[in-house]
Order: C-alpha cells, then sequence, then structure tokens
C-alpha cells in the first residue's frame, strides 16, 4: 500500500470540519505489524525496516496494525532532514545499529490504518484518530503528535520554533492509498521540492575540481529531463564530499537534460546519469521556470525518477516541469 498525500495550498483552511498537525521534516513511513513482526515501508513500498531497530519495540505493541507516520531524526527538539537521510540509505544491519545510538530515529503517528486484520481506511479520519488515541502508543522512539483545531495559530506557532509547517485534514475524509487528496493540505513554510541530479559544477577555487561547488537539477518531464537550475547552498563541507563520491561512478560525457542548459550553468559541469533524486528547498519557481534561492536538503533513497515522472499525480506527488513540489504528505 502506498500512503495517502496531501496537495498543496496557500492558506490554512478554517471551520470546524478541519484539524490541523504539524508538517514533521522526515521521511514518509508505514509501519506494518503483522503476527508480531515489523515492517517498515517507504512511500514507494520499499522495505526499509533494517535503517531503523530503534522502532523494533513497535511489533511488541499490538499483533495486528498498520500505522501510517513520518520517521524524523531530532537535533536539538527540531527535525533534521540531513540526519535523516543519512539514516533512510542504510542497508547494513550493523551500521544502522550503531546509528540506533548516535542519531536515533523517533516515528511520528498520526493514522491507523488496519488493527486486528480490519481495514480501516475507509471510516473517517475522526473515527481513525479516535481509536489511533485509544490504543496509547508510546514508546522510546515512538509518538502519535497532537492535532489541533486552530489551523492559523499552528502556523505562526511551527514558523517560530522553525518546523517545516502545517498538514490539515478534513474530519470525515475517509483514507486514499496512493492518492493526493484535496482533503489533505500541505502548507510548509518553504517548499520542499524532489528533483534528479544530471551534473555538478567543481567549487571555484577547489584544487584540481575536486571539491563539490553545485548540482545541476531538473525534473522529468513527457520529452527527457526538465533544467531546473543550479544548487549549492547546503553542500558545503561533508555534505558535498559524500554526495560527490556518489556521483562519481556515474559521470557521462553527455547532458542528460532535455533542453540546452545555460552557458552560464554548464561552465565546468560533469554530467552524469540521471538516476540520483534528492530533496532541495526553495522559494518556488521564478517566471523563467527555475528554482529561487533554492538550498540542498539531502539525497533520496526512498524515490526514484520514475516517481517524479510527468503527470504521475497520485502515487509520487506529480513531480514535474510544471508541478515539481515534491514531499512527504
Amino acid at each position: 500500500m502506498r500512503p495517502m498525500l496531501a496537495s498543496s495550498t496557500t492558506l490554512v483552511p478554517r471551520g470546524e470540519g478541519w484539524v490541523h498537525e504539524v508538517k514533521w521534516d522526515g521521511m514518509r513511513v508505514l509501519a506494518d505489524v503483522s503476527e508480531g513482526r515489523l515492517r517498515l515501508l517507504s512511500r514507494t513500498e520499499r522495505d526499509v525496516t533494517v535503517a531503523f531497530p530503534e522502532l523494533g519495540g513497535l511489533a511488541d505493541e499490538y499483533p495486528d496494525l498498520l500505522l501510517d507516520g513520518e520517521v524524523v531524526v531530532l537535533d536539538a527538539g527540531v527535525p533534521s532532514f540531513g540526519a535523516m537521510a543519512e539514516r533512510f540509505h542504510v542497508a547494513d544491519a550493523r551500521r544502522a545499529r550503531h546509528l540506533a545510538q548516535s542519531r536515533p530515529a523517533t516515528y511520528m503517528v498520526f493514522d491507523l490504518l488496519r488493527l486486528y486484520g480490519v481495514d480501516l481506511t475507509h471510516r473517517p479520519w475522526s473515527e481513525r484518530r479516535a481509536t489511533l488515541e485509544r490504543l496509547e502508543l508510546g514508546g522510546p522512539r515512538w509518538q502519535t503528535p497532537p492535532v489541533f483545531t486552530d489551523g492559523e495559530a499552528l502556523l505562526v506557532a511551527t514558523r517560530e520554533q522553525g518546523l517545516e509547517g502545517v498538514v490539515s485534514k478534513r474530519v470525515e475524509s475517509i483514507y486514499r492509498p496512493g492518492v493526493r487528496s484535496p482533503d489533505w493540505l500541505k502548507l510548509p513554510h518553504r517548499v520542499t521540492t524532489s528533483v534528479v541530479i544530471g551534473g555538478w559544477r567543481p567549487e571555484s577555487t577547489s584544487p584540481g575540481g575536486n571539491r563539490m561547488g553545485a548540482v545541476l537539477v531538473g525534473v522529468p518531464g513527457a520529452d527527457g529531463l526538465h533544467f531546473l537550475g543550479r544548487v549549492g547552498a547546503g553542500l558545503a563541507g561533508r555534505a558535498g564530499s559524500v554526495l560527490l563520491k556518489s556521483l562519481r561512478p556515474l559521470e557521462t560525457q553527455t547532458s542528460p537534460f532535455a533542453e540546452q542548459v545555460p552557458a552560464e550553468d554548464a561552465v565546468g559541469a560533469v554530467w552524469v546519469r540521471p538516476v540520483r533524486v534528492a530533496d532541495v528547498e526553495a522559494l518556488g519557481l521564478s517566471s523563467g521556470g527555475r528554482l529561487r534561492q533554492p538550498s540542498w536538503k539531502g539525497l533520496r533513497g526512498d524515490l526514484a525518477p520514475d516517481d517524479l515522472g510527468s503527470g504521475s499525480g497520485g502515487g509520487s506527488g506529480g513531480g514535474s516541469a510544471e508541478d515539481p513540489n515534491e514531499e512527504d504528505r
């Protein structure tokens, strides 16, 4: 099952028919407990159980349930997407156990989709939420965060606290797996966009061009990868070094972009096969179709370029040249 996704909005909805939650800056995960065994599934249905051994105790809470939520790594009480991205890629159980000690993850549970073999997706959110709260899920690394009735006040509070934003939900909404629904609305303070890396440029002062300066990114369209611009902010130091190491084996002689990349962006560029997906933050798109003031967040091991494909709509969130926004809810 793929999770239900939220549509974008520019205003927090008002009225008694809506409730509001904190939008966490992490990775969307379904936690499936059956016959005493826990499986953690990414938004693209990839099994990521091995990456988060600290969540194993969920299997002892109830013998059968399916939860929806977001896995976050907190840094001084605020979710760190960069730290989360590092955790999400881990496939080695020994390294995962080490990271679980040094940078533990927390599972923020916000929905209940199955309990004791009963499918709850066709029941209204208000009923699912009431049942979830009665479960009193609370472990060392998982919790059920509160919901709020005043969305505008929550929007202000999340901005002041450095959180990502707000998700608003109709209290009568059913759960529609894999669908981006207007019954759930997201309003981030700064838009997160999933993009495909098509090349990189060395730092201008780097001896021999061995340090990452920026990546060249785009989104898939009907006729290929469309260029969205250059992202350099956030790639200084270790983040750039780790990324460069992962891009080196992908280097190629030709540009993967559908259109000619402007000379000011292409100068010194090293092209790569467009198989790596990453998240960047930006202030939307300029009139010329470029990302405005983008900054690097991290690689997305749970997404492939096809998940951002033109017109993909429901399951992936429809990351396209017209609507590149791609978030976890």
